[in-house]
């Protein structure tokens, strides 16, 4: 069978550069508060789901560090917890998986080297980290995608979450039929100037739901 090719007509989404540390989100399923120390949680906390989308691929490698020689973009640490259902837990060895597009909207979909695309297991505070860059938009029809990161995430003590990490101040996301909906607005994350050295971090935690017997 022919190799399928996935070419989109994309540039560089616009971004929301935040220098504060902290931001307030009220989402569906919960709500952070800003303050000292831990963030507190009201009601369910769930990370909400979204498509998977046709640009999955099965067995990325294993690795934190997705840039390469020759890589053009704006490198960002995206990290987090994974959390249990009690919204505090860490979850051990869960498996994270990551995959995007590159600046111009095209997705690696067939090559040996897997680019953009990676998988963790958690640590036992819960913590991964990937060193990527931030993607693209492409138009989906008549409309451009929002840029994003998909992201599954797998554990035997918890369901299946497969959803997407979006940036706050994207133009794309207010007409996006997904990023869009209400319960997605946890998941619309500040990019961070983290130090004095211009390193661009997304922080992201990612709460599980319980398997449903």
């Amino acid at each position: 069978m022919d190799r399928k090719k996935f070419l989109m007509t994309a540039s560089l989404a616009a971004f929301s550069i935040s220098a504060c540390a902290h931001v307030k989100i009220e989402g569906e399923s919960g709500k952070i508060e800003e303050g000292e120390g831990e963030a507190g949680f009201i009601g369910e906390c769930a990370t909400s789901s979204d498509i998977l989308g046709p640009f999955y691929r099965a067995n990325a490698p294993e690795r934190s560090d997705l840039t390469f020689a020759g890589l053009k973009g704006s490198v960002v640490e995206v990290k987090g917890r994974v959390l249990g259902i009690d919204c505090i837990t860490p979850v051990e060895n869960a498996v994270v998986e990551i995959w995007h597009c590159n600046t111009e909207g095209e997705y690696d979909n067939d090559s040996s080297e897997y680019r953009h695309r990676g998988s963790q297991t958690t640590s036992k505070t819960g913590e991964y980290s990937f060193k990527t860059i931030l993607p693209g938009k492409y138009l989906n029809g008549k409309l451009y995608r929002p840029a994003h990161i998909h992201f599954l995430v797998t554990s035997p003590t918890s369901q299946q979450l497969v959803s997407q990490l979006y940036f706050m101040g994207d133009p794309h996301i207010a007409k996006d039929p997904w990023a869009s909906q209400e319960k997605a607005r946890e998941r619309i994350r500040p990019v961070v100037l983290e130090d004095v050295n211009g390193n661009l971090v997304v922080n992201l935690d990612i709460f599980t739901s319980p398997i449903e017997e």
